[in-house]
């Protein structure tokens, strides 16, 4: 494990992407944002993933729809239809033949079978399940105001790109489809953890380390 050295601030993201991971692996404490606003198209109601079909998009329905300018901690989701039911199906047909999603498939399952009212809450339990699967040691803080430039924090993870991001390329390493698609970069944490199981947290340390030197 990295030594934790660093302060970063981030928006409440689901299952966020594996530059994400990089960057609080060595972090020792993580303060997230409640109190930015909901902006649409961005990571705060969606993460990607690799399928046969190449990279899907799995987006969180919102009450009020997503143009909505609303602080993160107040945004509601909405369950005029089964998203859940369609985010696992999904997560289950991608990474079915994974060689560990076996050993993880029972506890991201009861994830979707739970009501969250609130986005945050479900962005939330998401992180906090990523953060006990691959060993992270965070502490975890909560701003309730919005701060442009938080005191202290070395890195302001809240204006990632999902265009930039799924730009980034990182090594590769094993994935499904990578026959049909070639290798798919910087995806959802979710992705590096199936393929790789525990490794995936050395993974992790080593992007950090190459982004620091």
């Amino acid at each position: 494990m990295l030594p934790s050295t660093s302060i970063i601030c981030s928006s409440v993201l689901p299952f966020p992407t594996i530059y994400w991971g990089s960057q609080v692996v060595a972090a020792s404490q993580v303060q997230f944002d409640l109190a930015e606003h909901f902006e649409k198209l961005s990571y705060r109601n969606r993460y990607y993933i690799a399928t046969a079909h190449g990279l899907q998009c799995l987006s969180i329905p919102l009450v009020n729809g997503r143009n909505q300018r609303a602080a993160m901690g107040s945004i509601q989701i909405s369950y005029a239809e089964n998203w859940q039911q369609q985010h696992w199906r999904t997560i289950y047909s991608a990474y079915n033949r994974s060689p560990f999603f076996e050993y993880y498939k029972g506890t991201l399952q009861s994830l979707y079978e739970q009501h969250f009212e609130k986005l945050v809450d479900f962005n939330l339990a998401s992180i906090h399940w990523l953060k006990k699967q691959l060993e992270l040691n965070f502490e975890e803080q909560f701003l309730t105001s919005y701060i442009p430039n938080p005191l202290g924090v070395h890195q302001d993870l809240r204006k990632l790109s999902i265009k930039e991001q799924l730009g980034r390329k990182n090594p590769s390493y094993y994935q499904v489809f990578e026959t049909n698609n070639g290798f798919l970069s910087n995806l959802s944490l979710l992705d590096v953890l199936f393929n790789e199981g525990r490794h995936a947290l050395k993974y992790l340390e080593q992007l950090n380390k190459d982004s620091s030197s």
